[in-house]
Formats: structure tokens, C-alpha cells, sequence
């Protein structure tokens, strides 16, 4: 009888020991406020496409911090400027995906700008949307060389400014 309650002690202290550290594990993946969420994005230029890159943390979003960056564009391999160039991303450790955004020749002759709405709920990102939309021209009026430089084909890298709203 000794026997069987050793192997129902050990049993039930390994499985509270599993429920400890799967715990443990889901609340490092948890985000806090003013963590950086991770993000990759990739490029497309006339059928070529990069591979995914992971972007620093100062052009990626802060946990439920509203902010505006800065994401540079490399000139495209063999870029003639005839054929639109498109972004997309993945946000938070590859968990939601940000379908292709056009960003340069898109039917627009404004700068483009992306804005990007993510929703969380506590510590869980729980999803992101984005469009592209003309700069606001008060933008454009406070630094005059936003249109110039992002229009100038020798100009490279380009940036595109991305505005992250939670």
C-alpha cells in the first residue's frame, strides 16, 4: 500500500511541476508595457521578393505605447522605378501577418505612409490591421524634404514613416 502512494505522490508532483513551468513559459511570452514587439518584414520589386528580415527595435512597435518611425526601404535589385514596390510584415514573433502594402508607384503621387492599428487585451497582442495612406501634409510642411528625397530615384535608402496606434 506504501508502494502505491510513493507512485501517486511522484506522479502528482511532476504534474504540478509541468503546470509550474508551463506557466512560467506562457508568462515570458506575456508583453508588458513598453516592450518592443518583434517584427520582420519583406520587400517585393517586380516579382523578386526578399527574404524576411528582422527589423531593430527602433522601427518595430512598443507594447501599447502609440509612436510614429522611421523604416528604411534598400534600393531594389535591378530598380528601374516602372513597377510598384511592396511591403509586408509579421508582427509579434511571426503571429500575424501584414499582407503586401504598396509603398512606392502606388497610384498616388503623394508620400505614403503606413498605419498600423494593433489591439491587445492585457498582455496578449490579440491582432494588427494596416493601410497605406497619404502623409498628412502638416508632416510634409514641417520637414519640406520628405517629398523630394522620397520621389528622388537616385535617393537611396528611402523611408517610409509607419504609425503604430493601439
Amino acid at each position: 500500500m506504501a508502494r502505491n502512494y510513493r507512485n501517486e505522490r511522484s506522479i502528482t508532483d511532476s504534474l504540478l511541476s509541468w503546470f509550474v513551468l508551463l506557466s512560467l513559459a506562457s508568462t515570458s511570452i506575456a508583453y508588458r508595457p513598453g516592450d518592443i514587439v518583434p517584427m520582420s518584414k519583406m520587400g517585393q520589386y517586380h516579382s523578386t521578393r526578399t527574404v524576411w528580415h528582422d527589423m531593430i527595435g527602433r522601427h518595430c512597435p512598443i507594447f501599447g505605447v502609440n509612436r510614429e518611425v522611421l523604416i528604411p526601404i534598400p534600393k531594389p535589385t535591378g530598380y528601374t522605378g516602372a513597377d510598384p514596390y511592396k511591403m509586408s510584415f509579421q508582427v509579434g514573433r511571426e503571429k500575424f501577418l501584414i499582407p503586401w502594402l504598396f509603398v512606392i508607384n502606388r497610384k498616388s503621387s503623394e508620400v505614403p505612409m503606413i498605419d498600423v492599428h494593433l489591439r491587445y487585451s492585457g498582455s496578449d497582442l490579440l491582432g494588427v490591421t494596416a493601410k497605406v495612406i497619404d502623409m498628412p501634409h502638416d508632416y510634409i510642411e514641417l520637414h519640406p524634404d520628405i517629398r523630394k528625397q522620397f520621389w528622388d530615384p537616385e535617393h537611396w535608402p528611402k523611408h517610409v514613416l509607419a504609425r503604430y496606434t493601439w
